[in-house]
């Protein structure tokens, strides 16, 4: 058996088909352990680490950080027994001068393979004997050039010598006179002055043609000939500079960014295309009176239990939709072609912005947690894919989601279901705004909710119905939880 076993890129999970090395662990010499993590690849679903499947030294590392590899490709090679000796050199693994070399006899007798686009000798279209082309019958016309034969009379080429031949005189060409500029700075043509001027140039022995009209179109006026007459040279026309023209602005590709769509993001882009265009999504709103639900926020981290607990509006939200999911058990469900799969379970997801793109990890059976529970899940949920650590298991099997857009300081929006979902969940910012309570116009904080679902399982009434409960919950949650439990 080989001491060397080359590993190759498991399947992570979800049928995925090729992962993304995003940076190796270990290098070549390297002694490593079972189970130590050898290198961190990013899949569609997340970016997770590889532990070795056996200890030993790390031979060789078949691809680089960067290159998409896919599943089943074996990526690193490793020693398993380095302690043996040193490994016996292949002849693949010799360098190239230690191998031997090929007779004249069997270079000889090797084939080579015509080119692309050419035809083999022999073959109609391909080259025959005398540089001929071989053709349906024969061989076709001789690949030569045509040749006259010799007429009496004819000397050989290379017995005439032509004469010298003497250049012929080049005439110089002739000198045109530039054409004569009058007064006005145009070339030959009238002088414009109006006849009043005309007379006047004349009574002064001025000759309009010597002189250069400030006037409209270059006419010469009154004061241009009162001026000449006087000996007072012209006032000099400013000089217009004509300030340099603005460079153009260019609009090509040294102003755009390329950026390769790969892993997360194009997971989500996939899915989200397909959703999209294939369940029929249909969003309703509703704007709730929160305050209640903040204040019994305040008493809960007040409590000494919860001191150390992360608590969030996030966390009654998501206690509010798992008490409606119960109550409306259809909008857990999934819709497989002939038959709806009403699920039992929640599979609770949190959408989370990461570094890499969106994801959506959930909480397996958030229906069975105590809100002690689900504050500690979402915690470690919300941190593990800040870290880009979520495993492919924790992002598989959503049954019903929530995004938390609030977080922009945005109110609400229109999300996109999860392919396999019925219903998702926004939940927008928590502001102040005046509000009417009990008559009277008071400073209260408000949200607003949208929830996008599925047309095909979730009807009209039983959206607003579930999207009322989880209202209702965020408006009073102790009446809610008396009311329901």
């Amino acid at each position: 058996m080989s001491r060397v076993k080359e590993f190759n890129l498991p399947d992570l999970g979800e049928g995925l088909t090729e992962g993304e090395i995003l940076a190796w662990l270990v290098k070549v010499g390297d002694d490593i352990e079972l189970n130590q993590p050898i290198v961190e690849v990013e899949t569609a679903k997340a970016a997770v680490e590889i532990p070795a499947k056996w200890a030993g030294r790390v031979q060789a590392i078949f691809h680089p950080e960067g290159t998409t590899v896919e599943v089943g490709s074996p990526i690193i090679a490793i020693d398993t027994d380095p302690n043996a000796g040193p490994l016996e050199q292949s002849t693949t693994g010799a360098p190239a001068e230690a191998l031997p070399t090929p007779s004249a006899a069997s270079l000889a007798a090797v084939e080579i393979a015509p080119a692309e686009g050419m035809v083999e000798p022999g073959l109609i279209g391909g080259a025959a004997p005398g540089g001929r082309t071989a053709v349906l019958v024969g061989y076709g016309p001789r690949n030569a050039p045509a040749k006259r034969r010799p007429r009496k009379g004819d000397v050989p080429a290379q017995a005439v010598t032509p004469a010298p031949v003497a250049p012929a005189p080049v005439a110089p060409a002739p000198v045109t006179p530039a054409p004569a500029v009058n007064g006005n700075g145009r070339v030959g043509g009238p002088v414009l002055a109006k006849p009043p001027v005309r007379k006047l140039a004349k009574d002064l022995g001025v000759d309009l043609a010597t002189l250069t009209g400030s006037g409209p179109l270059g006419s010469i006026t009154r004061e241009d000939v009162q001026r000449a007459a006087s000996g007072t040279p012209a006032a000099a026309e400013p000089l217009t500079v004509a300030a340099p023209a603005a460079s153009a602005a260019s609009f090509g590709a040294d102003r755009e960014q390329r950026i390769p769509v790969k892993g997360v993001r194009k997971l989500t882009a996939e899915n989200m295309a397909r959703s999209a265009f294939t369940a029929p999504h249909v969003t309703e709103f509703l704007t709730v009176d929160v305050t209640r639900a903040m204040k019994a926020l305040d008493r809960l981290r007040d409590r000494r239990e919860w001191r150390d607990v992360r608590v969030s509006p996030l966390l009654l939200v998501a206690k509010a939709v798992l008490l409606a999911a119960k109550r409306h058990p259809m909008v857990n469900s999934t819709w497989a072609g002939d038959e709806i799969v009403v699920k039992e379970y929640v599979n609770l997801g949190i959408a989370a912005a990461t570094e890499r793109g969106l994801i959506v990890p959930n909480i397996k059976d958030a229906g069975r947690l105590t809100l002690r529970e689900l504050a500690d899940a979402m915690t470690g949920l919300v941190q593990t894919a800040k870290s880009g650590k979520t495993s492919p298991a924790d992002m598989s099997g959503g049954t019903l989601t929530i995004t938390n857009v609030g977080v922009f300081g945005v109110d609400t929006g229109t999300p996109i279901l999860p392919p396999g979902e019925s219903a998702i969940l926004a939940f927008g910012a928590v502001r102040e705004q005046p509000w009417v309570h009990k008559g009277k116009v008071k400073p209260r904080l408000v949200t607003t909710l949208g929830l996008s679902f599925d047309h095909r399982i979730v009807d009209g009434e039983l959206g607003s119905k579930f999207l009322r409960d989880v209202g209702d919950f965020l408006a009073d949650p102790e009446a809610a939880l008396l009311a329901w439990t």
